[in-house]
């Protein structure tokens, strides 16, 4: 894998059952790409923060907006001045590259 770059410019795959998920190297790896995240079990996991509910908000509409382009939807936890983001690939009972191409472009995101 490369940086980030690498990882925002990628799409997501199809989500299929039958594929094992990323093993733990492979998941460090690209856990060094991000900024910020967590790695907790299956899942990965950011919380941003805002200095408003309305910046929150406009983040979350941008979330939604690449989770619907990319067809892979994260968990999010909505408060006045943050948000909590979660990956997992639901279909391979882990972590999977669509999680950290997700996580990349949240993280574009953010720094917008």
């Amino acid at each position: 894998m490369g940086d980030i770059c690498d990882l925002t410019g990628k799409q997501c795959k199809p989500c299929e059952g039958g594929v094992p998920p990323l093993a733990q190297p492979e998941i460090d790896s690209l856990m060094q790409q991000l900024e910020g995240w967590q790695q907790d079990g299956n899942r990965i996991g950011k919380t941003c923060h805002f200095k408003n509910y309305y910046q929150t908000i406009a983040f979350v509409n941008a979330i939604a907006w690449v989770s619907h382009r990319e067809d892979h939807h994260p968990d999010l936890a909505v408060a006045y001045n943050s948000c909590r983001v979660e990956y997992t690939t639901h279909a391979v009972h882990g972590l999977s590259e669509n999680d950290f191409i997700c996580a990349a472009k949240v993280d574009a995101l953010f720094k917008l």
